[in-house]
């Protein structure tokens, strides 16, 4: 699914979810053998193969759904 990666007013990372108008913060980062896994806010984990590093921000990304 895509995913836009961006930082709120208080500067902290949020994900956007097109397709389910979901925008949520990003409470927990963990590095992964498939990638990067990201955990919203919401309780979902979102893993993010070939993340770029630095990461330019705001970015849209293909991200898969773990729970």
């Amino acid at each position: 699914m895509k995913v836009m990666l961006s930082k709120n007013a208080a500067g902290r990372l949020t994900a956007y979810v097109p397709k389910k108008d979901l925008e949520e913060e990003v409470i927990k980062q963990t590095d992964t053998d498939d990638g990067k896994v990201f955990t919203l806010a919401n309780g979902w984990q979102l893993v993010f193969t070939n993340l770029p590093d630095p990461l330019q921000l705001p970015k849209t990304l293909e991200a898969k759904r773990l729970a």
